[in-house]
């Protein structure tokens, strides 16, 4: 999402809540709207599908209290994407588009990245900290893979991850020297950053070339990091992935990534799902497919058949007469866990299995069944259709 697209939607508006709603209230309007709008509960409508895919994303910004208060901050200082400074033009300001000026920038957020808004426009105006100031480092993200069992995957899973990311050097206590006194360095004056010019009365910002962005440098580099303060670490956590998860999805947790420097946040941890197939149920969206055999009888004149679910007790699924091979039928709510915590359904497809050996009273039986139908043709629509088309 770009920035301008940021600060112009009112995601207050898309969820129905005053700017003052508590967290609760936003939960609540979010979880009404997206049981109506969800694509389940309306099939082939395109604009309930949009609807749900704004729902999500306004939900995505105001549920999260640090997203809102970005979002808030932004939409105070600039409207509806316009930004007006002393300057030319009418009444001594000028207006310029916030999506021509950060050139539709993609990251976390609002498209801001790990740093925020307020970095961004810290960055922009020359403001981001006092001269002599060591600024924060944000940790970097880690990505990693795990692969889930089918039920693992629907039923969600703690899983142990091992991870190796760049901390602080231990033997330096991060500092880079192996004194433990490095010095500020004397371009960026310890900011990690270099103001360039770039018309119109605005500077931007870039990482100092001399201390790579620390701000700092090391007189006596450490030998274990060369000076970085950053060495790499091995380390396992256990991660919770949620339920109803699907094959090669991508799931982000905060704060779970390689520690900050000074005070800066900690990345985030990306792990990526691979799912195993199971034996027995296949996936389609948040719904779960079984097949199951059923005896010529059974389909011919109907009756109840018995259908295993997915770590559950078997359900029993009414079989109407004179069912077809290839029939689909529905046990709701034994499906997989969607995002609002309710369950999808189960989709039963009959398959008539035809024996392999009969013994002679069952064979004297369907001799007397085909004498009976003898009249009947399965095949004769098949020839009339074939004639007219």
């Amino acid at each position: 999402m770009s920035t301008k697209d940021f600060v112009e939607k009112d995601y207050y508006k898309v969820l129905g809540v005053p700017k003052d709603a508590t967290e609760a209230e936003i939960k609540k309007a979010y979880r009404k709207l997206a049981r109506e709008n969800h694509p389940d509960a309306n099939k082939n409508d395109a604009s309930a599908e949009a609807r749900f895919k704004e729902i999500s994303e306004a939900n995505d910004v105001l549920g999260d209290p640090k997203k809102r208060k970005e979002y808030d901050d932004a939409r105070a200082l600039f409207g509806n994407g316009g930004f007006r400074a002393g300057g030319p033009g009418a009444g001594g300001s000028f207006n310029f588009d916030l999506g021509d000026l950060f050139g539709g920038a993609q990251g976390g957020a609002g498209g801001f990245g790990g740093g925020g808004i307020g970095d961004v426009f810290g960055g922009l105006f020359n403001r981001g900290g006092g001269a002599g100031r060591t600024q924060p480092r944000r940790g970097q993200d880690i990505e990693s893979e795990v692969t889930l069992s089918f039920t693992e995957a629907i039923e969600g899973a703690t899983v142990p991850l091992r991870m190796s990311s760049q901390q602080p050097c231990t033997a330096c206590s991060g500092t880079g020297d192996k004194n433990g006194t490095p010095r500020v360095c004397p371009t960026c004056v310890g900011t990690g950053q270099v103001s360039r010019g770039s018309g119109g009365g605005f500077s931007l910002t870039d990482p100092c070339v001399d201390c790579k962005g620390r701000g700092l440098i090391a007189e006596n580099p450490c030998e274990v990091c060369k000076g970085s303060g950053r060495a790499k670490s091995s380390r396992t956590m256990q991660v919770r992935i949620p339920a109803g998860v699907s094959d090669n999805q991508k799931i982000r947790l905060r704060g779970k990534g390689a520690p900050g420097e000074r005070g800066g946040q900690n990345g985030d941890l990306y792990v990526v799902v691979h799912v195993d197939d199971h034996p027995v149920f296949g996936r389609k969206d948040d719904n779960l497919t079984v097949t199951v055999p059923v005896s010529f009888s059974e389909a011919a004149l109907g009756g109840e058949i018995r259908v295993p679910t997915l770590g559950g007790p078997a359900v029993t699924l009414k079989l109407p007469a004179g069912t077809p091979n290839g029939r689909t039928m529905r046990a709701r709510g034994k499906g997989a866990v969607r995002k609002d915590g309710t369950r999808g359904d189960l989709l039963v497809t009959v398959e008539v299995a035809v024996p392999k050996e009969l013994d002679d009273k069952a064979r004297e039986a369907l001799e007397t069944f085909r004498e009976a139908t003898a009249s009947e043709d399965p095949r004769a629509e098949l020839f009339q259709a074939a004639k007219g088309a």
